[in-house]
């Protein structure tokens, strides 16, 4: 009974959110496995940790009055499509990402004052704090798509042109993957096997990072799309403007790479010897990469 009010609960809080909630293959193995082995009264109850740690997101995110198309469950927490991905405010993105490890505290406190007050017998206790720990420990990974990785993109953000803090972040998680795979396959002491959950995982990390690797590009356009919108609220909350030098033979892309997120960019244009300096909003050399569609124009372009 408690396992189908739950499911219940669940279902009718997402019709209520108007997010759809969906439950990623690997986890299914897992669920499948669990009930094999005779776990699943402690699977059920992972599956609750995760979910109040991505309610923890929702939450967080809507309440900032972002758009959540998409809520996908994993083994150790979820990942969420927002249709605002990509010109999102730094500050908003990293209070989304720490508020789900936030509910793994809180569970993991009262699971242990429950313990102690003798509502839950020490071994539930010890099993539930355990698990938050867990859970809120490996999100907090610097690996995206976990809230570390999230949490560390976001920082770059503030400082690093964005295309360079997308390549970069992509570019450790990818390195970090790797190196949880190889850490499965090393076989703990007391054992002669492999880890197996550990080697599921990274492959699950190794390819979703593989394929946001190479999406990159399309994400790069869409926060140039979006860029005329943000750029204006950045120029109200601070008048002052980032001048970006390039040269005249410079391509678009080329000064477009060195945008950075929350801040407004004016553009100085420089030529050979004795040509004056042109000073150029960051909208018009935007435009002129999206209508134009060719890249490798030269930002000197602009002023024939």
């Amino acid at each position: 009974m408690s396992t189908m009010l739950i499911l219940r609960m669940w279902f009718h809080l997402a019709k209520l959110l108007k997010i759809r909630w969906t439950v990623h293959p690997l986890f299914v193995l897992i669920m499948i496995g669990s009930v094999v082995t005779g776990y699943f009264l402690e699977l059920l109850t992972l599956f609750i940790i995760v979910l109040v740690h991505e309610l923890g997101h929702v939450f967080a995110a809507l309440g900032f009055g972002w758009t959540i198309r998409e809520v996908k469950l994993l083994p150790f927490g979820g990942v969420a499509e927002t249709e605002e991905a990509g010109y999102l405010p730094a500050r908003e993105e990293m209070a989304v990402a720490i508020a789900g490890p936030l509910q793994n505290v809180w569970m993991g406190l009262s699971a242990w004052l429950l313990g102690q007050w003798g509502l839950l017998s020490p071994e539930w206790a010890s099993h539930l704090i355990q698990a938050n720990l867990m859970i809120g420990l490996f999100n907090l990974l610097p690996i995206l798509p976990l809230d570390g990785g999230r949490l560390v993109l976001a920082w770059m953000s503030c400082y690093f042109p964005y295309h360079r803090t997308l390549v970069w972040g992509a570019r450790l998680s990818l390195l970090a993957s790797a190196a949880m795979m190889v850490y499965s396959l090393i076989p703990p002491e007391e054992h002669t096997g492999i880890r197996i959950n550990a080697l599921a995982i990274g492959l699950f990390l190794l390819a979703s990072n593989w394929s946001y690797y190479r999406n990159i590009p399309y994400v790069f356009v869409r926060f140039l799309m979006h860029r005329g919108n943000t750029a204006h609220k950045s120029r109200a909350v601070d008048e002052r403007t980032s001048p970006i030098i390039v040269m005249a033979h410079h391509t678009l892309q080329t000064t477009l790479r060195q945008f950075i997120k929350g801040r407004y960019h004016l553009i100085m244009v420089r030529g050979g010897r004795g040509a004056p300096v042109h000073v150029v909003p960051e909208e018009m050399v935007v435009q002129r990469y999206l209508v134009s569609g060719k890249p490798g124009s030269a930002v000197g372009e602009l002023f024939r």
